[in-house]
């Protein structure tokens, strides 16, 4: 898995990844894409915007589809161990207490308290670090205590996973101009181009979205190599440490490029789309944030998918939103 590269990415693979996270047992679903313009979302007359509302699938997130297509590919019984911020780690807790297979999960600080209560509720254990030590405690788990690393983001089984994302879109529009999707080590963002781009989509345009306090992908494709930096952003499921080496392969190849959020444009975009009766949680409303803060370039008379990626917000996080 680990030699894994963007030629390994191909379309038949990604075809059966999508058979597979369709039959999972685990009960991923087609989620619905909506036409801007039958929500009460502020009326956006310059493009014709579709969106696509992966903050109704299974466990809050679109995350379940790269789960589900990794535990599909592992031996059942295994114990195993991943590093997430709240979204993965749910998915992988559902996974593990479906199949029946020992977890923990390894969390950043920053990640609100709930998540990590939630995650414990299925019955694996969580162990909070600072961000930066996030690799450190995984590589001990699986030196010292022999656990398997199931990667949240730089993972071939779970990139082709999520490009089942991408093939819905192209089930609903077939040929779409701009595609926005959030970027956090980049698995989503990667299945997603990959699947538009080898679906012969060649003049589809594809953006990935970061916060400025977190932007290891933005600048790894400026200096052409996956880079780690120190991460601070409202948005926790988009601030890993470093962007992945697969998925800033696929980026580089099939992206078009990476534009920039900040906080404020992230935490006013969760509270436009909660006042349209959209429950999307801060690195979920990413990509719906470079839309209406025009960060996308050349969007007039366009066919676009924005993609709201994740809802899971307790209650104590959505309090520290403006009405």
């Amino acid at each position: 898995m680990d030699q894994a590269s963007a030629d390994s990415v191909t379309l038949d693979l990604l075809r059966e990844a999508r058979e597979t996270v369709r039959s999972s047992p685990l009960g991923v679903i087609n989620t619905p894409m909506i036409p801007w313009c039958q929500t009460t979302l502020p009326p956006s007359a310059s493009c014709r915007i579709q969106i696509k509302l992966e903050n109704m699938q299974t466990t809050g997130s679109f995350k379940i589809r790269g789960v589900a297509n990794q535990f599909a590919r592992r031996q059942a019984g295994g114990h195993f161990v991943t590093m997430s911020a709240g979204n993965y780690g749910k998915s992988f807790a559902f996974a593990s207490k479906h199949y029946g297979t020992k977890g923990k999960v390894v969390m950043p600080e920053t990640a609100p308290e709930s998540r990590s209560l939630l995650i414990q509720s299925f019955g694996v254990e969580v162990e909070r670090v600072p961000t930066s030590c996030l690799m450190t405690v995984v590589n001990r788990c699986v030196q010292e205590d022999n656990m398997t690393f199931l990667h949240s983001y730089d993972d071939l089984d779970l990139i082709a996973g999520h490009a089942s994302l991408g093939l819905e879109v192209l089930e609903v529009l077939p040929r779409p101009d701009v595609v926005v999707v959030c970027c956090g080590g980049g698995g989503l963002l990667a299945g997603v181009a990959a699947a538009i781009k080898l679906s012969g989509c060649d003049k589809s345009r594809i953006y990935g979205v970061e916060p400025e306090g977190a932007c290891t992908m933005y600048r790894s494709l400026i200096e052409n190599k996956p880079v780690g930096m120190d991460t601070k952003s409202v948005a926790s499921g988009l601030a890993p440490p470093s962007a992945g080496r697969l998925p800033f392969e696929l980026c580089r190849r099939y992206v078009e490029g990476i534009v920039l959020v900040s906080d404020g444009e992230i935490k006013a975009a969760v509270s436009t789309l909660y006042r349209a009766g959209l429950v999307v949680e801060p690195s979920g409303a990413a990509a719906f944030a470079a839309i209406v803060n025009n960060k996308i370039p050349d969007l007039e008379g366009r066919s676009v998918v924005c993609i709201l990626s994740g809802g899971n917000m307790g209650k104590d996080e959505l309090a520290n939103f403006p009405d």
